[in-house]
């Protein structure tokens, strides 16, 4: 089979088509053809390599991915949703699914934690071998794009805004970089919560869409400071909840945007990970400042429901041949899109 792989870190150059042999589906395991598989920055963290993360090369980035089944492994019984030749969608983590912390519906606490496309081999390729418990049936109104470009964006901003930040009908919530995959989701899920809902972005084209997708608020973060922007349209109050995943360039003004009790969550650093805070503002206002990776397999099933009844939808920036990997790499880290890539074998 055809795959995308990086035997060495560095840009986008070192994404290569190659040709690699066709994993078999072993034991409690399920094959998929993959048909489509969209990219997240962790595929650019995966190709870049990260201090200490310790990446195992080759790799295969991709943990966004939907297709058919081409094949089930021993012990898997067929069901009318998992049989060969059934459209399915791959549910983006692993865990041991035996530990307490899987048995009590918090997988991304595991010890065995990992996400497809960075611990395992992932969908940038024509077939992927993923466990049975990892794969659940395609909802008919979504296409093969359309249920690549949910998963991982969607269970992450889920589990930031239902799972951590405990986000309530009524609350407001800042929600950084609206042009990225998990800020799409995120505006999608706090509108569907019944929050107010203030986002950032640095162009006119990404603040529209933003708005289409329901955000109340939209602030051109290069031209205004987004900081006083929140004040004047929130007031004194602050907002009860900030999306952040930017990292060392949005931080310390995004925390100063929360009010009393205010819930600041975090799932990624693009910008640095090194940031600054004001303690006296955080216990004297009793603010939370919260860690999010990912999500349960339990909210993505919930999940799925959403999507199968039109609550939630993709949203695709572009869609190009697997053979343009690198170009895709080159765009999300431009900031050039807006949702999703996704990229077809």
């Amino acid at each position: 089979m055809k795959a995308a792989l990086i035997r060495r870190h560095g840009g986008p150059e070192v994404l290569t088509i190659e040709d690699v042999p066709t994993p078999r589906a072993g034991p409690g395991e399920v094959l998929v053809q993959v048909r489509a598989c969209a990219i997240n920055h962790l595929d650019v963290w995966v190709r870049r390599g990260i201090d200490g993360a310790g990446f195992t090369l080759p790799a295969v980035g991709g943990g966004d991915v939907s297709g058919t089944i081409a094949a089930l492994g021993d012990g898997v019984d067929p069901s009318p949703g998992v049989r060969v030749g059934a459209p399915v969608m791959v549910i983006p983590t692993l865990s041991c699914g035996v530990c307490e912390r899987c048995m009590s519906g918090s997988d991304p606490l595991c010890r065995q934690f990992g996400v497809i496309g960075e611990t395992r081999w992932g969908g940038l390729a024509e077939f992927i071998r993923l466990p049975r418990a990892n794969v659940v049936p395609k909802p008919d109104n979504l296409s093969f794009e359309e249920a690549a470009a949910v998963s991982l964006t969607s269970l992450t901003a889920w589990h930031m805004l239902v799972a951590r930040a405990q986000l309530r009908f009524g609350e407001t919530v800042l929600i950084q970089a609206a042009g990225s995959g998990v800020s799409c989701a995120a505006i999608q899920i706090a509108k569907h919560l019944g929050a107010t809902v203030l986002t950032t972005a640095s162009h006119p084209k990404k603040l529209e869409a933003a708005k289409a997708l329901g955000a109340d608020h939209a602030i051109n973060y290069k031209e205004q400071d987004f900081g006083q922007e929140v004040r004047r349209i929130v007031g004194k109050r602050g907002v009860d909840v900030v999306v952040e995943h930017v990292g060392g360039e949005t931080f310390e003004r995004s925390a100063r945007c929360l009010g009393w009790g205010g819930r600041l969550v975090t799932c990624g650093a693009t910008t640095g990970a090194k940031a600054t805070i004001n303690l006296q503002h955080l216990f004297f206002k009793g603010q939370s400042l919260l860690g999010s990776t990912m999500g349960s397999k339990a909210e993505y099933h919930a999940l799925v429901r959403l999507w199968a009844a039109g609550r939630l939808r993709a949203v695709i920036d572009r869609v190009l041949p697997l053979d343009d990997v690198a170009d895709a790499h080159r765009a999300l880290e431009a900031r050039e899109v807006f949702g999703k890539v996704v990229l077809r074998p």
